[in-house]
């Protein structure tokens, strides 16, 4: 490593002490509200940084040096950091990170945010879901690289008919919470499984199954015998979510989507409803299909009452242009690593 040369000049010796005192502010705050506070303190050291940043490439190592000593035991002055600082105060304004959720997420968090999502509304949207469902960075990195917003966000290309069979406002609360495709990126599928077969996989990794489905499900059972007069019948799964107080059907079919599976499942939310309901909102159903023609699904929803929405999936080995992302290249895995050797002791 090179000798960091020494910056001997009356305005960074000043621009020093503003940072030292700014961080001195920023500890007492912290009992109040830790986190938001830290979030803070990294915007406004990163803002003066910009301000200053005119005593070229050595000016970060020798303030990273200088805060070091000054605050032995105080984590984050690595020059990585300070240089995520200055990034961080590049990308956002004061408003927005007490605004838009920007201060209560960890810092580990916003800076994967800014590393791998380019688009700020995009950053905004990911920051709504994390704190929603508390996710951390780890599980906030693997919706980003199974690219969930695209999955997710835009309603208009979902097909459902959430919207008239679902009073307001709960339509657009189910609506959300819908996907296309899902992906089942911990199961490899081969032409020989069966629809049960499939089914028993999926559920095998429950975790990362309702990770997968979203905030709120909690699994009730598979194959869950419901009776209706005579006959009995079988849901693939049935779960229950906390989040819309309803039961939510999950029908599985290895196959591309055909009007009669709307209709089975149509007949499957109903029976919940007559069996099980009690003082919940109504059922919901979602069909998973291996493909479908919107238009085609479209005008079958049509035809029934109870709400169902329709969406594919896929599996790990169908999917190359999520596993781009999920497995990183080795030079990828590199750069992760030098990052984490330099931050180690940082938040």
């Amino acid at each position: 490593m090179s000798k960091i040369e020494i910056i001997n000049n009356q305005e960074y010796f000043e621009l020093l002490n503003d940072i030292k005192n700014q961080i001195k502010l920023s500890k007492i705050k912290s009992t109040i509200a830790v986190n938001t506070e830290m979030i803070l303190m990294y915007y406004k050291v990163g803002a003066m940084i910009l301000e200053r940043n005119v005593w070229g490439s050595n000016f970060i190592a020798s303030l990273s040096k200088d805060l070091r000593l000054s605050f032995p035991l105080a984590q984050g002055f690595s020059i990585t950091n300070l240089k995520y600082m200055q990034q961080f105060a590049k990308e956002y304004t004061l408003g927005e990170i007490s605004q838009r959720g920007v201060g209560e997420i960890s810092w580990r968090s916003n800076m994967l945010l800014i590393q791998r999502v380019k688009d700020k509304e995009d950053r905004f949207w990911y920051i709504k879901k994390a704190l929603e469902n508390n996710w951390g960075k780890v599980v906030l990195d693997h919706q980003i690289a199974t690219r969930l917003i695209d999955r997710q966000k835009n309603n208009d290309k979902k097909v459902s008919n959430y919207l008239e069979a679902v009073n307001q406002p709960q339509n657009e609360r189910v609506l959300d919470i819908l996907k296309d495709p899902y992906l089942i990126d911990y199961v490899e599928y081969k032409d020989s499984l069966l629809e049960r077969q499939i089914e028993t996989l999926m559920i095998s990794n429950i975790s990362k199954l309702l990770l997968e489905l979203g905030n709120g499900f909690c699994f009730k059972g598979s194959q869950f015998h419901i009776q209706v007069g005579k006959k009995d019948y079988y849901l693939d799964m049935l779960f229950f979510n906390t989040e819309l107080n309803c039961y939510v059907v999950i029908e599985l079919k290895n196959d591309e989507f055909k009007p009669e599976f709307a209709g089975q499942l149509g007949f499957y939310v109903e029976a919940v409803n007559e069996k099980l309901k009690k003082n919940y909102n109504p059922t919901i159903g979602i069909l998973l299909c291996r493909g479908k023609d919107n238009e085609s699904t479209r005008l079958s929803l049509k035809t029934i009452n109870a709400p169902v929405g329709v969406a594919e999936y896929k599996f790990m080995n169908e999917i190359p242009e999520y596993l781009e992302n999920v497995i990183p290249s080795i030079e990828s895995l590199e750069a992760r690593l030098k990052d984490l050797e330099e931050n180690e002791n940082d938040i």
